[in-house]
């Protein structure tokens, strides 16, 4: 095997690939990127068994061929490589070594069999529609903060995508909860996605599907099958094992009887908990919010930091009330609101409270009080 690359699209191609493998495995071949050169395109793929992730890029072949390399020592090499060169790569399958040139740079890293690599099975896929990458966007960076990282509870450690019922008839709905919190973010239903089967995406696959929506103007292949989830672009395919369990009722936590509206503006809530919050115990990171009419003020104390305490001027006429919540809850709730005001329903002092943006209701979070 034998071809040349731009440094640019070779480098895209192996971050993409190296952010997948596990840096810590018993399994070497795990640690490799498969590379395939053939026609005029290149093809890398890397996979950890839950997940496999294939770049393809452009490419000059001058002898067709595949091998196997370490994905982050060939990532790094690149990385380090100045802007604008032309990479050479060529394997000896006498010696097992892959040949790295670049300029005057040049190096040798060992390669493993490439028929050692092991590739995903594919999947019969029962439902494939496409969504524009904002719409995707939208949906998991809204939702992947309330991702469980408790791992006895693994049916809440991803996203649970599924078709639901609105208001406005059935949505594309992703949810994510930890038991402290919760997201619920809806989107309007794409064609074909209709028979889609609920599946949970594991947190490493959110993360690596964000690095193929940044484009606004992409369209995404979305394949989903009761153990398996597919999105693809032109160049990278990303596949992923779904969590194999019941995502709990999340319907039963989102509160419907809470009346006591609270209308802020989201950025100077948000600056406020940040700078009360600056005192608060890093284990309980308590901050307190005591609400009268168009009055909110929050407040901290920590019997070995100090104490701390702010008000703002906001929209609110029913009865006072005083709630407690953890701050880092609170922050990332706020960061969500991309509106300018942040609407909380509030109960009482004990119930879980619902925040939106404004009047939108495809955008629903609900956050567990504490007490202070």
């Amino acid at each position: 095997m034998k071809f040349s690359m731009e440094r640019a699209a070779l480098l895209k191609a192996v971050s993409q690939a190296q952010s997948v493998v596990e840096r810590r495995n018993t399994i070497p071949i795990l640690a490799n990127v498969l590379i395939e050169a053939e026609g005029d395109t290149i093809q890398f793929r890397a996979t950890d068994l839950d997940i496999e992730v294939v770049d393809k890029g452009p490419g000059m072949v001058e002898k067709a061929g595949a091998t196997t390399v370490a994905a982050v020592t060939l990532h790094e090499i690149i990385r380090k490589l100045p802007d604008g060169a032309l990479v050479t790569l060529s394997d000896d399958t006498m010696s097992g070594r892959l040949t790295v040139e670049a300029g005057r740079s040049n190096f040798t890293l060992a390669t493993l069999p490439k028929e050692d690599f092991p590739v995903m099975a594919s999947s019969e896929y029962a439902s494939n529609f496409s969504a524009p990458a904002p719409v995707l966007r939208r949906l998991f960076d809204k939702s992947k903060f309330a991702i469980s990282t408790e791992e006895t509870r693994y049916y809440l450690n991803g996203v649970y995508m599924h078709v639901a019922e609105a208001d406005g008839g059935r949505v594309l709905r992703c949810v994510a909860t930890d038991g402290h919190r919760l997201a619920r973010i809806d989107a309007d239903l794409p064609a074909g996605a209709e028979a889609m089967p609920g599946v949970i995406v594991p947190r490493k696959t959110v993360g690596e599907l964000r690095k193929l929506l940044d484009d606004d103007e992409m369209q995404i292949a979305v394949s989903v099958s009761e153990t398996k989830v597919r999105f693809a672009t032109p160049e990278i395919t990303l596949t992923s094992k779904v969590i194999d369990g019941t995502f709990p009722d999340y319907s039963r936590v989102i509160p419907s009887g809470n009346t006591r509206r609270l209308e802020v503006d989201a950025s100077d809530f948000a600056k406020a908990v940040d700078r009360v919050a600056t005192v608060s115990s890093e284990r309980s990171r308590a901050v307190k919010l005591a609400l009268e009419e168009d009055r909110l003020i929050l407040s901290v104390n920590a019997p070995d930091n100090g104490s701390a305490e702010e008000e703002l001027a906001v929209a609110y006429d029913d009865e006072p009330l005083e709630i407690g919540f953890n701050a880092k809850y609170l922050l990332e709730i706020a960061s969500q609101v991309d509106r300018e005001n942040a609407v909380f329903l509030f109960n009482s002092a004990a119930d879980p409270t619902l925040m939106r943006e404004g009047n939108d209701t495809s955008a629903v979070y609900v956050v567990m009080p504490m007490r202070v």
